[in-house]
């Protein structure tokens, strides 16, 4: 999972139309005080490489904030399951996806 503090600094760069390279995500970390994880830094510099951050801010800014689900019966919750299965080959680039909209929730919304 990508801490909230790499999304902002990734949020950062992007608004301050600088690339968002490792070394200037590892830059704008370390100048908030924050210790830098390489790998973290170098997995979210890549998942960022396949997201439009402007579809995905405009989307943030637009959607309403949801209800929390009400608890799913089991038969969901194994057809849930067995789709998750099915999608394991897009989970990264979603996860990337998800955190940077959290990212950008937080900020906005």
């Amino acid at each position: 999972m990508v801490d909230i503090e790499y999304v902002y600094a990734t949020l950062l760069l992007y608004k301050a139309g600088k690339e968002i390279s490792e070394e200037n995500l590892k830059r704008v970390l370390e100048a908030a005080g924050i210790t830098v994880d390489d790998v973290r830094v170098k997995s979210l510099v890549a998942a960022v490489k396949n997201i439009d951050i402007a579809k995905v801010l405009e989307q943030a800014l637009v959607a309403p904030v949801a209800a929390a689900p009400a608890q799913a019966a089991p038969a969901a919750e194994q057809a849930k399951e067995e789709k998750k299965e099915e999608k394991k080959e897009e989970e990264s680039k979603e996860l990337s996806e998800e955190a940077l909209a959290e990212g950008f929730s937080a900020l906005f919304g």
